[in-house]
């Protein structure tokens, strides 16, 4: 980055770590060590050369690392940690970069999660109620038809008459002898699944 910038803002934030802003805009965090190192002070100039070791060496580093120990825990998709490295502050450039990294090593891959989700609740979980909770972990509506349609066999996608009746045998329903409000809770248990309310009031 060309020029001198101004900090027109040091946040501090827990465990040493501050929050600083450049130009009037909401920039990064950096450690206590880091402002001392960097002069950065509230009101003065950070050259042009600082901003870009920054912002190209430090953050992206820090991300990456960051990014490693989430995963060390759990699968993340891209979106799920996008938004963690959001709440981390990481400016938009240094996000994508880390996110590339991950992706080029395949520490993340969509296709992949979306392949083991569907795997591991295919038995309990409707295939209608298992697209949603892709959706709102920020998978694409294609790439989940996709994963269906191709690289899935159907034998590994759920029966939905199928798991339905497992789901009502473990809850020991009689359809002979249920009530109308023991097939009410059945059929809001089941809505809740994604099963669809034909389906649920066939199988009822």
């Amino acid at each position: 980055m060309q020029g001198d910038h101004i900090i027109t803002g040091i946040t501090a934030l827990s465990k040493g770590r501050y929050k600083i802003e450049v130009d009037g805009e909401c920039g990064f965090v950096l450690y206590r060590g880091e402002l001392k190192a960097y002069h950065i002070r509230e009101g003065e100039e950070i050259s042009g050369e600082f901003l870009e070791e920054i912002l190209s060496e430090i953050l992206p580093k820090r991300a990456k690392l960051r990014s490693m120990n989430l995963l060390k825990s759990r699968e993340y998709t891209e979106y799920q940690l996008r938004e963690k490295l959001r709440q981390g502050i990481y400016p938009e450039a240094v996000i994508d970069e880390a996110i590339e990294y991950l992706k080029s090593y395949h520490y993340i891959d969509d296709r992949r999660y979306v392949k083991d989700y569907i795997t591991y609740y295919s038995e309990s979980r409707s295939r209608g109620r298992i697209e949603q909770d892709l959706l709102r972990k920020g998978i694409c509506r294609d790439l989940i038809r996709t994963v269906c349609e191709e690289d899935l066999d159907e034998d590994r996608l759920p029966d939905e008459i199928l798991l339905m009746k497992k789901l009502l045998e473990k809850k020991n329903y009689r359809a002979e002898s249920a009530d109308y409000p023991e097939r009410q809770k059945l059929k809001a248990f089941l809505y809740r699944k994604g099963f669809s309310l034909d389906n649920i009031e066939k199988i009822l």
